[in-house]
């Protein structure tokens, strides 16, 4: 049975694949840091392509990992109007 695709390896199969701008975690450890980041929204970027083993976001900067997040607009309901 194959393994599931997951951290940095997702977004370099997805960037692959033909994704684009794919939001992400990022950090230059490791991904186990990269989701820590997450907690406080602190190292987010926009991949945009994976080169000579580096993520590169929307700004130029190059990232050694990059975990693809989901990032979606709340409801009105869940801002509690």
């Amino acid at each position: 049975m194959d393994e599931a695709i997951t951290g940095s390896e997702l977004a370099r199969a997805m960037l692959e694949d033909g994704h684009q701008e794919i939001w992400c975690v990022v950090d230059d450890s490791c991904d186990r840091e990269a989701m820590a980041n997450l907690t406080n929204n602190d190292f987010t970027a926009r991949i945009v392509s994976f080169d000579n083993g580096m993520f590169y976001c929307t700004g130029g900067m190059a990232w050694s990992c990059a975990v693809p997040i989901k990032i979606i607009p709340i409801t009105q309901a869940e801002a509690g109007f």
